[in-house]
C-alpha cells in the first residue's frame, strides 16, 4: 500500500509515521524503486502498537524506543504494555519472536530473580531460553519476575510461608479466562470484522478487560476474607 492508504488505515498523519520510522519504532518500507515506498500489514500493526502504548500505557516515544533498545521501562507499565513491546520489537526486526533480555540483568534489583524464574518455569508460567549470553527471557516474562520481586519486598517470602509455588493456581485461572475470552471473540467476530479492525479492537479492549477482571478479583477476595467488597 502507499503512504496515503497507510494514513487512512491507521488514522496517523504521514509526518508522524515518518518520525516513527526514523526513530526505528516502525519498520522501513519496501522500496522497489528510488522514489517509491510500499507499506504492508506489519506497518499498520506496528503503528497501532505504538499508538496503543502511548494512549493506554502513557509511554512516550523516547520510553518506547528505550525499551526496544534493551533499556527497560523507567517505571513499570500495565501488563499489556510488555506484550505490545514484544510484538512491536518482533515487527521492527522482522522476526516472529521479539528480542530476549538476560535474566541476570534483573539480579541487581531482585537478588532472587533466578530462583523465582526457575520456579515459574517449572510451573509453566514462563520460558527460560539458554543462549551463548546466558539464560534469556522475554519482556513479559521479565515483568513476572519483577512483580514477584516486589511481592518479596513486602514480606511474602519462603520464611513466612509464601514461596513462588503457592501461586501455581494463577496459571490455571488465567488460562481459563483467556481461553474463554479467545473463544468468545473468535465466535462473535467471525465474518463480521476485517482482520485489521479485529486487531485494533483487541488492542483497545485488552487493557480495559485486565482492569475489569482485576476489580472483580478484588471484590471476590474481600468477600472471601470476610470484608464486604461492594
Amino acid at each position: 500500500m502507499k503512504m496515503r492508504e497507510l494514513e487512512e488505515r491507521t488514522g496517523v498523519d504521514r509526518e508522524v509515521i515518518r518520525i516513527l520510522i526514523r526513530e526505528g519504532l516502525v519498520p522501513e518500507p519496501e522500496r522497489p524503486a528510488r522514489n517509491r515506498a510500499e507499506y504492508g500489514e506489519n506497518h499498520v500493526a506496528a503503528i497501532a502498537a505504538v499508538r496503543q502504548l502511548q494512549q493506554t500505557s502513557r509511554l512516550t516515544l523516547k520510553e518506547i524506543k528505550g525499551a526496544l533498545d534493551g533499556n527497560g521501562l523507567a517505571q513499570a507499565g500495565p501488563a499489556v504494555a510488555y506484550r505490545q513491546l514484544e510484538e512491536l520489537l518482533a515487527m521492527r526486526l522482522g522476526m516472529r519472536e521479539a528480542r530476549l533480555i538476560p535474566l541476570a540483568s534483573l539480579l541487581e534489583k531482585f537478588p532472587k530473580a533466578e530462583h523465582d524464574a526457575s520456579a515459574f518455569a517449572r510451573m509453566g508460567m514462563l520460558t527460560l531460553i539458554d543462549s551463548e549470553d546466558g539464560v534469556m527471557i522475554s519482556f513479559a516474562d521479565a515483568r513476572l519476575v519483577e512483580i514477584w520481586g516486589h511481592v518479596r519486598e513486602v514480606g511474602f517470602v519462603e520464611e513466612t510461608g509464601f514461596p513462588p509455588e503457592n501461586i501455581a493456581f494463577y496459571l490455571e485461572g488465567a488460562d481459563f479466562i483467556a481461553r474463554n475470552e479467545a473463544q468468545l471473540f473468535l465466535e462473535m467476530s467471525a465474518g463480521r470484522f476485517a482482520e485489521d479492525r479485529a486487531a485494533t479492537m483487541l488492542h483497545a479492549v485488552l487493557p480495559l478487560m485486565l482492569d475489569f477482571v482485576g476489580l472483580l478479583r478484588i471484590k471476590s477476595f474481600m468477600k472471601h476474607i470476610g470484608i464486604d467488597g461492594r
